[in-house]
């Protein structure tokens, strides 16, 4: 058995796979085949994130409010699971640290869920206070260094210390689009970036299809014409 079985893998036909049976191309084809479905899945996320994105930025309010419920259930679940590690953890120095900050985590979980307006304005006035902090870190920073890229930093940091006044100036009432707005064109820039990352990847593996496969072609076949044959004298 073993004797006939090593004269088959002996006898196997040059440039076949024993394992697979299929050539050497044909194995290239199916895995180029298959990073080029997984890279048009890619794309089909990115596309259905687009969407989102779209609709989002129409009914800001709508998306705002789904915001602080996934946040809300983001910090419940993850609560719960830093519970559930603090308990695995009794015994240590960090248990009494663990299970502190897995209950403010569960309690403020619940909070967002059962009151998310609220939510929404404490959120839209720590980016608020984000936006002012940054700006004015990047506005000083920029005039006392005064780097390479010192108009940029400039610019940005005038951008966002006006966001943060804009914020502040309109707060409570901002708290009902900005949370929205700013989810929305997340997910529209993240699929924009995976559509990119789909059909780019996707025309990468047919160029390399294209050469694996001139690769693997015969000598006669690319040169379009068999070995002529040597006439006798």
């Amino acid at each position: 058995m073993l004797g006939s079985k090593h004269a088959k893998d002996t006898h196997a036909p040059h440039g076949t796979n024993p394992a697979t049976g299929r050539s050497a191309a044909g194995d290239a084809k199916a895995d180029t085949a298959k990073l080029g479905r997984d890279f048009g899945w890619i794309a089909a996320l990115g596309v259905v994130l687009v969407i989102a994105g779209v609709v989002g930025l129409c009914y800001v309010g709508l998306a705002t409010l789904t915001t602080m419920i996934l946040f809300g259930w983001l910090l419940l679940i993850g609560g719960v699971i830093g519970l559930l590690h603090a308990v695995q953890a009794r015994g240590t120095h960090f248990f009494w640290l663990g299970v502190v900050v897995a209950a403010l985590n569960i309690a403020a979980g619940v909070v967002v869920l059962k009151t998310p307006e609220a939510g929404a304005e404490a959120l839209t006035m720590f980016a608020a206070l984000l936006f002012l902090t940054g700006g004015l870190f990047r506005l000083v920073g920029s005039l006392v260094v005064r780097g390479p890229q010192f108009g940029w930093t400039l610019v940005q940091g005038a951008f966002d210390l006006l966001l943060g006044i804009l914020v502040l100036a309109t707060w409570p009432s901002s708290s009902k689009y900005v949370i929205g707005t700013f989810f929305s064109l997340a997910l529209l820039f993240d699929g924009l970036g995976l559509i990119a990352t789909g059909f780019g990847g996707r025309r990468i593996v047919g160029l390399v299809s294209e050469k694996l496969t001139e690769s693997h072609r015969p000598a006669g076949g690319r040169s379009g014409r068999g070995t002529e044959p040597v006439q006798p004298e």
